[in-house]
């Protein structure tokens, strides 16, 4: 019996092959590089179009092909699964296989912004350092970060340059990062952004608002725009508990 999208009764099983012969493709060749048509997988694998669409549309979202309108299916670009932890953007980039980097693009030594004072638990015209740093994965640009660290908690912290990795020089002063919070939203990059990304395209970034504590002292708060196309998060989730009566 065949269904109305061409497909037989053994589809689910060769939709498994699809998924993974374009998955090895993948791997195999290089960042942009076309790859079959739906009409070609079809005819290969002997299943319908609708169903190497499905197929598609999940590596798709999952971040491993790009589609172009008119133009065909790409290997994408790597993106990060940044997940819901206490860790550096090196850390994070190296877990991927890939080498980090930085330019600096600010340090300096201002009082707090009334903003920045508030969310550090400062007092006005407390002193903070300020650094800003374009961040990049293999060469690539992936994000802007802006970071304010209370100079009380590391006097000397840009004596010499700024270190490779500001957790790992607040914690050769004695305050390891142990928690934090962060907000995720959704904007469009400023013109400055997107200069910096190099983004030629659609200019849609993932802003992460951080503040990092060493238990109940906060540390730093950083502001970060990722390019939305190199950036995805990673949330596990845990079957719901009841905490009270049902329909309480």
């Amino acid at each position: 019996m065949t269904a109305p999208d061409g497909t037989s009764p053994a589809a689910p099983h060769r939709s498994d092959q699809v998924r993974a012969h374009l998955v090895d493709l993948v791997h195999e060749r290089a960042v942009g590089d076309l790859l079959p048509s739906d009409r070609e997988l079809s005819a290969r694998f002997g299943i319908g179009r609708t169903s190497v669409r499905h197929v598609v549309d999940m590596l798709v979202a999952e971040g491993l092909l790009v589609r172009a309108q008119g133009r065909g299916t790409f290997v994408a670009p790597p993106r990060a699964d940044f997940q819901m932890r206490i860790t550096t953007f090196g850390e994070e980039v190296r877990r991927r296989g890939m080498t980090p980097g930085s330019r600096v693009l600010v340090a300096v030594t201002v009082p707090a912004p009334d903003a920045v004072a508030d969310t550090l638990a400062l007092d006005a015209g407390d002193l903070v350092y300020r650094v800003q740093r374009l961040r990049t994965a293999d060469g690539e640009p992936w994000a802007v970060e802006d970071a304010w660290i209370p100079v009380a908690l590391a006097p000397h912290l840009l004596h010499g340059g700024v270190p490779e990795s500001l957790d790992g020089a607040l914690r050769a002063y004695g305050h390891p990062p142990t928690d934090g919070a962060e907000t995720i939203s959704a904007a469009d990059a400023t013109a400055e952004e997107a200069a910096l990304l190099e983004m030629t395209g659609p200019r849609a970034v993932l802003r992460v608002d951080r503040r990092t504590f060493a238990h109940d002292v906060p540390l730093i708060h950083s502001l970060t725009s990722f390019r939305g196309d190199r950036y995805s998060v990673f949330v596990p989730l845990d079957e719901a508990r009841s905490t009270g009566p049902v329909g309480a």
